[in-house]
């Protein structure tokens, strides 16, 4: 006898971290691009772009500090995220910390095109990147 297991209803807490999976696909140049640029205007930072969902969707900066005091509060649980902050190459991937319902989700990609062509194609300046994104997120994310 072959049993099938229903799929387990998505928890309404759990339901940002698609949201933003999506909004990640979905925007992924620009969010290259936005990288970058922040990039350049800060250069060597030891701040991690992150995008919080409460209580509107909107971008922060993640001071690695932050990451490690909140690190020891779970007794290490965050150890890996301090790897990959520390092994990020900003030329070539995209690392941003989604922020929601007292949980992290960690978004790293490379793109298809490295993120100093990605804005340099996009030709916007940060600030119009962030503002657009941040639109696009308001629409795409309701908690």
């Amino acid at each position: 006898m072959i049993m099938f297991s229903r799929p387990q209803p998505e928890r309404a807490e759990d339901r940002w971290k698609h949201q933003l999976a999506r909004f990640v696909q979905d925007n992924k140049q620009e969010l290259a691009a936005l990288s970058w640029g922040l990039f350049l205007e800060r250069g060597e930072s030891d701040e991690t772009l992150g995008i919080d969902v409460q209580p509107q969707p909107h971008f922060v900066y993640c001071p690695k500090t932050a990451i490690e005091a909140l690190n020891q509060r779970v007794e290490n649980y965050l150890q890996e995220i301090l790897g990959v902050v520390d092994a990020h190459q900003p030329d070539k991937e995209v690392l941003i910390i989604g922020i929601g319902n007292d949980q992290l989700k960690l978004i790293q990609f490379e793109p298809e095109t490295p993120p100093p062509a990605c804005f340099e194609q996009i030709g916007k300046d940060v600030n119009t990147l962030l503002d657009q994104l941040e639109q696009r997120l308001a629409e795409q994310i309701k908690s």
